[in-house]
C-alpha cells in the first residue's frame, strides 16, 4: 500500500495567500482555484476586477493539471503543435496556468489561475505552490 500526502486547509490557505499576494503585487485581476488530486475544488478566490469567465477557466486549468498529472501548458503545446483534435478531450483546458502540486514525486492537487496572460497565470500558480516548498 502506498501512502501519500494530502492537502489540508493549512496548506490550501498557504497556497491561496501566496498566490493572491503575487497577483496583487503585479496588479493582476485573476481567479485562483485549488483542487485535490481528483480535480475536486478545495478553494477558490476571484480577485476584484477579475472577469467572470476566469472563474470557470481557473477551475478547469486546475482540474486539467491534477488529472493530467502535469502542467496544463503541456496540452496547449500539443494543440499548438497541430494536434487540434485534442481540444475535444473531456475535462481538459489546453491553456497555460494550471500547475500540479507535487510532493515526494506524487501529484496531490493542483492550482489553476486565469485572468491575465497565460504565462502570468502560471507564475501566480507556481508562487502559490512554492509556499509549500513543493517539487
Amino acid at each position: 500500500m502506498k501512502i501519500k500526502a494530502v492537502l489540508t486547509q493549512t496548506e490550501i490557505s498557504q497556497i491561496l495567500a501566496a498566490a493572491r499576494q503575487e497577483a496583487l503585487a503585479n496588479e493582476w485581476a485573476v481567479s485562483i482555484a485549488i483542487v485535490d488530486d481528483g480535480g475536486h475544488l478545495l478553494a477558490f478566490e476571484r480577485l476584484d476586477g477579475a472577469n467572470p469567465i476566469s472563474s470557470y477557466i481557473s477551475i478547469e486549468k486546475a482540474r486539467t493539471a491534477a488529472l493530467g498529472r502535469r502542467e496544463s501548458k503541456g496540452y496547449e503545446e500539443i494543440v499548438n503543435g497541430g494536434r487540434t483534435a485534442f481540444l475535444s478531450a473531456p475535462l481538459l483546458t489546453s491553456l497555460e496556468g494550471g500547475v500540479p502540486v507535487i510532493i515526494d514525486g506524487q501529484v496531490i492537487g493542483a492550482v489553476g489561475v486565469s485572468g491575465v496572460k497565460s504565462e502570468h497565470d502560471a507564475q501566480v500558480a507556481k508562487v502559490g505552490i512554492q509556499a509549500l516548498n513543493a517539487d
